[in-house]
């Protein structure tokens, strides 16, 4: 029997600007995450980005990036910056941070 391929895990801290702050984006990522099966966190930063750190599937992560590149119904994404990094493995779920 033949052993399935594992899909190699990645990691991105992502930045995503415009109308992201007072429109549930926190919680759309979260629930596309957590749905998705990645782990890492979503923030609100001072200067109105929200800032993404997952990790998971490479496969996964795009996803979540399609999925950030629209938002909720009531954000206006302008611009998701990934930088990819090596898995850390230290998340064991999603969360929300303040």
């Amino acid at each position: 029997m033949q052993e399935p391929e594992s899909t190699p895990e990645v990691g991105a801290e992502i930045y995503v600007s415009g109308r992201v702050q007072g429109v549930f984006f926190r919680q759309f990522t979260n629930d596309a995450a957590t749905h998705l099966g990645l782990t890492g966190y979503v923030q609100n930063l001072p200067d109105g980005r929200v800032r993404v750190v997952a990790e998971g599937s490479q496969e996964k992560m795009n996803k979540l990036i399609d999925k950030l590149h629209s938002g909720p119904s009531l954000a206006n994404v302008e611009n998701v910056n990934v930088n990819w990094y090596e898995p850390t493995n230290e998340f064991r779920d999603f969360k929300v941070r303040n």
